[in-house]
Formats: C-alpha cells, structure tokens, sequence
C-alpha cells in the first residue's frame, strides 16, 4: 500500500525542482521485508527516503537494529530520516547508523507533562524533590529556562499547571535536542568515533532518570 501511493504521489507530482519527495521504507520487525521495500524504492531513484513502521511499540533493540538495517540498504548521498524518534540516545544510535534527520514530538510533549532533558539525566519537574532546590535546571544549558530560573520555580509553575512552566521547559527541551544534533554533526563530520562514542554516552545519560 506504502509503494502504491509513492506511485501515485509520483504521478500527481508537480513543481519537483521545489519540492523533494520521500519514500518510506515500511516492512515491521522484519528484515527480509525491510530490506526488499528498501531495495524497491531506492530504483525510483528519490529525493530521500523515510524509516517508517518504528517507534510504534517494539522494544529498543529491535528499533535500533531495524532502523540500522533500513539505513543500510539506502544511498548514503540522499537523506535518510527516521520518523518518529525519539530520545536523545535513541538518535544517536540511530545517526551511528547512517541516519541523518529525525522527527519526534519527545522534546515538546515531555516538556508540556514537567519532564526536561538535561546532561545530568531526565527529570521530572512535578516530583516534590524539587521544592526547595535553588540550583538551575541544567547548569550546562544557556537557554532561558536554565539561566533565569531555579529548579524550585519550574517545580512550581508545573505543578500550578502555569503555562509558562511548559513554555519554560519546552524550550529547555528544544535547546538541549538541538546542541545533541550539533555535537552528533559535528563528531561525524569529523569522522572522529571516539567523540561520537562520547556524545552517544552523554545522550545515554539524558535519557536516564536524574
């Protein structure tokens, strides 16, 4: 069904020198099925090509392989994008392996429920530890919410359920996703696997709980 409507995108498209067309590599938990969807698409010879099918409920081994797998099978000079994905050290797994571009609603949506991302771990800003603690959110981050406000103040504004909490901590969240991909480019732009090894170790540690 995927293919079927790649082929009818293909033929309703208009303007393709303004517009890029992905396929979406769909085939489960199974790498036979992968591997052939991907083979197929790649003869269209696409702008780029989509990792779909993952982040739906499968377990992390099975995302990271399936996702490494489809990767593979596709041209390294067109953009590779696994949709829906993720947490911090689920992308940096993901770019080990050859993905380029991500998308994911993580960064806003935990914003929005109190939870931040941050070089010390993920926490839970509703949680009653945070009552009376001074220190900034992440004293590694620069955005606003880490360098204006304390902790004990994000608790607050999450748990009066203020808007400027989600505002607050979904900035956070978006700053601390981007300075992850600008390490994640940096390191293999260089070619350099000790330092991707390194950023992959930091994006492991935000995922966990502080």
């Amino acid at each position: 069904r995927t293919t079927r409507w790649l082929h009818r995108c293909l033929g309703a498209r208009r303007h393709a020198d303004r517009t890029a067309l992905f396929g979406i590599v769909q085939g489960g938990t199974y790498p036979e099925l992968r591997r052939q969807h991907a083979q197929e698409l790649v003869s269209l010879d696409l702008d780029g090509y989509a990792i779909g099918g993952l982040s739906v409920g499968e377990d992390r081994e099975a995302l990271v392989e399936m996702a490494g797998l489809s990767a593979a099978e596709l041209p390294s000079d067109k953009v590779r994008y696994l949709m829906g994905v993720g947490h911090p050290v689920d992308i940096a797994d993901a770019v080990i392996r050859g993905v380029d571009m991500f998308d994911c609603v993580m960064p806003t949506r935990a914003g929005r429920h109190g939870h931040a991302y941050t070089s010390l771990g993920r926490r839970n800003l509703r949680t009653g530890r945070y009552r009376q603690d001074p220190e900034p959110l992440d004293p590694a981050c620069g955005c606003e919410a880490c360098t204006r406000y304390s902790r004990a103040y994000l608790h607050h504004l999450v748990k009066t359920k203020e808007l400027l909490g989600k505002r607050l901590v979904t900035l956070h969240n978006l700053t601390f996703y981007q300075g992850v991909m600008r390490e994640l480019r940096k390191a293999v732009f260089s070619g350099d696997t000790t330092r991707l090894a390194v950023v992959r170790e930091a994006c492991a540690q935000a995922s966990r709980p502080a």
